[in-house]
């Protein structure tokens, strides 16, 4: 796939988002509108866009981050326990806090997902049987253990309603002032660009990145700590966004190769297209309701995982 065929498709849907919603704002009244028009694009629709985009871009890059890291096709913030601890470090800041702001929560919830992320790392290399999808089952009870002290927490100090707006991922409460937080991921984007062709050394194993003079252990660390920090900034933002690091980076690898460098502008292009037409569908499919994101993702995002998991030999997954 060409990727200026992914540009033109992201500016299309882009166009299509911010034109569709219950305010009846269609393209011609760009050139003249009124107040409340002007209101409802910056206040609500130009900042759900760039969540989208940002959302979608980072979190299949921390997927790609992570399979390069892990050797593993099927390992990302969702089957590697990284987002439900990030849940967990929000609902413990929350606990700490009784009025916790949102950088309190930002650094409970990156120490936690960074955390649970090593922990995970760690159990990896004591597995023998590093079967494809044996480990990303090692990874789901992982966090599911951690998903149930998060809902012990929760029930215990009465923080369960709370958990709700982390469990599903949502983007119809993005507002201006409400998701800035997630432009952090930015510069931790530009930063994996940057060390992308170190990643991909340090995927072919410890021993062969050091006979190349690579400090491996330093690398996987920036990998993951870019992988916690990006979670965390977007569990915060807009909720879970489930298989989202999982399938977009495996389709990618179809056509492109699994040379972290090249690979890292189209996960990026197809991460943001894939959330970008999810999102239109949740919003259309019981319209003037919304269908949230993590269920659209979701049930789209578990079909192709399937579909992936019976093909993997044919892929090379």
């Amino acid at each position: 796939m060409k990727l200026r065929y992914l540009v033109v498709a992201l500016i299309i849907f882009s166009v299509v988002s911010i034109f569709l919603g219950v305010s009846d704002i269609s393209i011609l009244d760009v050139f003249h509108l009124n107040a409340d028009q002007r209101k409802v694009l910056i206040i609500s629709r130009l900042p759900r866009l760039a969540s989208i985009l940002i959302a979608g871009m980072s979190m299949s890059i921390c997927g790609l981050i992570m399979q390069q890291l892990s050797r593993n096709k099927f390992v990302s913030p969702t089957t590697a326990g990284t987002l439900d601890s990030a849940k967990l470090g929000i609902l413990v800041s929350m606990m700490i806090f009784t009025s916790a702001s949102p950088i309190q929560k930002m650094a409970f919830s990156f120490l936690f997902a960074l955390a649970g992320t090593f922990a995970f790392m760690k159990i990896l290399d004591h597995v023998k049987f590093k079967d494809a999808v044996f480990i990303p089952l090692v990874g789901l009870m992982f966090g599911n253990i951690i998903g149930s002290i998060s809902s012990f927490i929760g029930y215990r100090y009465d923080l369960i309603q709370n958990m709700a707006s982390w469990m599903l991922g949502d983007f119809s409460m993005v507002l201006s002032g409400r998701y800035e937080l997630m432009y952090i991921s930015i510069p931790l984007l530009i930063l994996a660009f940057i060390y992308a062709n170190k990643f991909t050394i340090a995927g072919m194993g410890e021993d062969f990145s050091k006979n190349l003079g690579l400090n491996y252990r330093q690398i996987v660390n920036l990998g993951l700590i870019i992988v916690a920090l990006i979670t965390a900034s977007v569990v915060l933002s807009v909720g879970v966004i489930p298989f989202l690091g999982l399938i977009i980076p495996n389709i990618v690898t179809i056509y492109q190769g699994d040379n972290l460098k090249k690979s890292l502008a189209h996960t990026a292009l197809l991460g943001a297209n894939f959330v970008l037409v999810c999102d239109i569908i949740g919003r259309i499919v019981i319209y003037p309701y919304e269908v949230p994101i993590s269920l659209t993702v979701g049930v789209i995002g578990s079909g192709i995982f399937i579909y992936l998991l019976l093909r993997r030999k044919k892929y090379g997954l």
